[in-house]
């Protein structure tokens, strides 16, 4: 017999389970129910009559989404087997805001209902913290410390189970042998997962139900990956990554992460500890699940960074020529496009893949420049015009000179940096990345992690970390279809620099000029590159073709929109949402509206709605879109109307195709 017991969440108040027991008639096995604030969300555990296993079952709006499902560790230190038996509870609640100047919401709900259930499970003790938000839900493990043992090391696997074979939008971990997170996404059954398919993992329920499998506040363990599971008919495992995603396992600071007679040890951890949130979001529509993507930023920490009025987000030119005069070009044209960086990136201090490269040393690498380079004189030069400048860093000279380059880069006056192919993957390379981020916000650094790191979060903590990769960016010359993939998928982690192009050939490939507009829009950055391939049109020629084909950014009059769109946002609204196919965004910053529309490979009629406009207000709209007949390199249209909350606008949209709107109010 089973009893269920419905955790009415009380501040902070906890709850002996004798207490319950004695309410409920001592049965002796209770399962323990959490729901959202506004109910539409539960997650049940222990509600299953096999007391040896932690047990857990999602719902959204009273269906059960996640069948009967299991949370196994394994430990050679602690015997995780046996009865379990709850031995007491705590609940909690927390309904408030935060606010933010580096989101895509500038006032942030934090919303939710908490369970700790106290565990034994045989002779080993074990917590599960459980939260239950109106955006999702999410759980984590806690091992407090018990007998004599002060540390261990654990492997975790989730069985999540489900009753469909359902869709799931992936992309492989793997690629060649070597971890990607810039893979390309595919559509295909749960069954057919390949082993450490990326973070969140979207699952189509039907229309009306979507859920993502997600990771939250990880920052010193290992990272999640999936895979087809065998639990049950339709089944998803998820498990910690003992390997990190560059070349063969060396780790960063010499900790053995040895294997283990179980499956292999992933993690070592001193007690007490907490894993990282495993996260379930759920929605009705892929816009849903977008908009509000900050459920994984409520799983952090707020900032640890008392005073952050000196992380500055906006917009980067990478300059490629790697000279002073390119430099000194790239921050007049910064200045005088209403940008905010000048990027100088790989080469400046050697080759970044040879380990011999001293990056506290300006030597440039002959293939890239041939110099001058004066990185002081710039940084004086950009400081005068009111530029801040960023530098480039491969994880190679940033693992071993990290400690040098943050005082000498503060001294020349540089403002950012981007870490260059970073490890991701196993605990220790999770560890030394965020201790990283943390080392650089106590000189004022603002930091863009590259390549394949995925965000879980961290940047509400620190938030210092203004953007990431981890995307299958422009650089990859990726189809408007692609984009409108990761718009919905990789995005509800969090932001993604997705690197713009505009004059570069490869605009034409990946789908036209007005729908590169719409990515500064489409794809959250605080830090957005723009003109990823191009240069100002006073540095000099670059004779290499390292950068592809290199063209000068012109004065084509669209360039207005890179002007004026912003990097982060007040609000945020999907107006339309087909994975694959269409994406439309509006977003607020103050009174002004941007709105950013990609169409995939089918032409398309598009009504935008403006009833997301503020009722009684007049707005004056600029529409940029693309049409052949307009005599410029870029064939960008711009027309002006005024629109008010009651206006609907009709787009005739060509395939791979897109349009922009600047809506400013009146």
């Amino acid at each position: 017999m089973k009893t269920l017991v419905n955790i009415n969440v009380v501040n902070k108040t906890i709850v002996l389970c004798t207490l319950f027991a004695i309410i409920l008639g001592c049965t002796g096995h209770e399962v323990v129910e959490i729901k959202s604030p506004d109910a539409s969300k539960k997650i049940v555990f222990l509600d299953d009559e096999n007391t040896n296993s932690v047990t857990f079952s999602v719902y959204y709006d009273n269906k059960k989404v996640i069948q009967t499902s299991v949370l196994e560790l394994l430990s050679e230190d602690l015997d995780f087997s046996g009865k379990i038996s709850v031995i007491g509870m705590e609940n909690t609640s927390e309904n408030t805001t935060w606010n933010s100047r580096f989101n895509e919401l500038s006032t942030i709900p934090d919303h939710y209902n908490q369970t700790k259930i106290f565990l034994k499970q045989g002779e080993a003790k074990l917590n599960i913290i459980a939260r239950a938000y109106n955006e999702g839900v999410a759980f984590a493990y806690e091992i407090p410390e018990q007998n004599t043992i002060k540390e261990i090391g654990i492997s975790e696997n989730i069985h999540y189970n489900f009753s469909e074979d359902y869709p799931v939008w992936s992309t492989p971990k793997r690629e060649k042998g070597v971890l990607t997170a810039q893979g390309e996404y595919r559509k295909i059954p749960m069954t057919e997962l390949q082993e450490g398919a990326e973070r969140p993992l979207l699952i189509e329920m039907g229309d009306s139900v979507k859920i993502a499998l997600a990771e939250a506040r990880l920052v010193d363990y290992a990272r999640l990956g999936f895979n087809k599971g065998n639990s049950s008919k339709y089944s998803i495992v998820s498990s910690l990554d003992g390997k990190t995603s560059r070349q063969k396992q060396d780790t960063i600071t010499g900790a053995v992460i040895a294997d283990s007679k179980i499956e292999g040890t992933k993690v070592h951890k001193k007690l007490p500890f907490q894993s990282p949130w495993r996260v379930v979001m759920m929605g009705s529509s892929y816009g849903e699940l977008l908009e509000n993507n900050y459920i994984v930023q409520n799983l952090n920490p707020p900032s640890e960074i008392e005073d952050e009025s000196w992380i500055t987000p906006g917009k980067v030119l990478r300059e490629g020529t790697l000279t002073t005069q390119g430099g000194f070009a790239a921050i007049d044209f910064v200045a005088s496009h209403n940008m905010q960086y000048v990027h100088f990136d790989a080469g400046w201090y050697g080759n970044e893949m040879d380990d011999a490269s001293d990056a506290t040393t300006v030597t440039l690498d002959p293939k890239r420049s041939k110099g001058p380079f004066d990185i002081e004189a710039i940084c004086a030069y950009a400081k005068e015009k009111g530029i801040k400048v960023m530098l480039y860093v491969n994880r190679r000279a940033l693992e071993k000179q990290l400690d040098e380059i943050l005082p000498l880069f503060k001294e020349w006056g540089v403002s950012g940096i981007k870490y260059g192919f970073v490890r991701v993957g196993d605990q220790d390379a999770t560890t030394w990345m965020h201790e990283a981020i943390k080392k650089a916000a106590e000189y004022k650094m603002v930091v863009d992690v590259h390549d394949e790191y995925r965000p879980t979060g961290f940047s509400r903590t620190y938030p210092n970390l203004l953007t990431q990769e981890g995307i299958r960016g422009d650089e990859e010359t990726v189809p408007n279809e692609h984009t409108l993939i990761t718009m919905f998928t990789r995005m509800l982690a969090g932001a993604a620099d997705n690197t713009v192009c505009y004059y570069n050939k490869r605009v034409d490939k990946m789908g036209s000029h007005a729908s590169q507009l719409a990515k500064t829009v489409c794809i959250f950055s605080p830090l957005q590159f723009l003109y990823w391939y191009d240069k100002a049109p006073a540095a000099p020629i670059k004779d290499d073709a390292l950068w592809g084909n290199t063209n000068t950014i012109g004065n084509e009059p669209e360039l207005e929109f890179f002007n004026n769109v912003p990097t982060t946002w007040d609000e945020t609204k999907v107006l339309q949402a087909e994975i694959g196919a269409l994406g439309v965004i509006a977003r607020r910053k103050g009174n002004d509206w941007f709105i950013g529309g990609i169409n995939g490979p089918m032409e398309r009629k598009v009504l935008v709605d403006f009833s997301f406009l503020e009722p009684g207000a007049k707005y004056m709209a600029k529409v940029y879109t693309d049409d052949e007949t307009v005599k410029t390199r870029t064939q960008v249209r711009i027309e002006e109307m005024e629109v008010t909350n009651e206006s609907k606008l009709n787009f005739d949209v060509k395939s791979n195709n897109g349009f922009a709107m600047q809506i400013t109010k009146l």
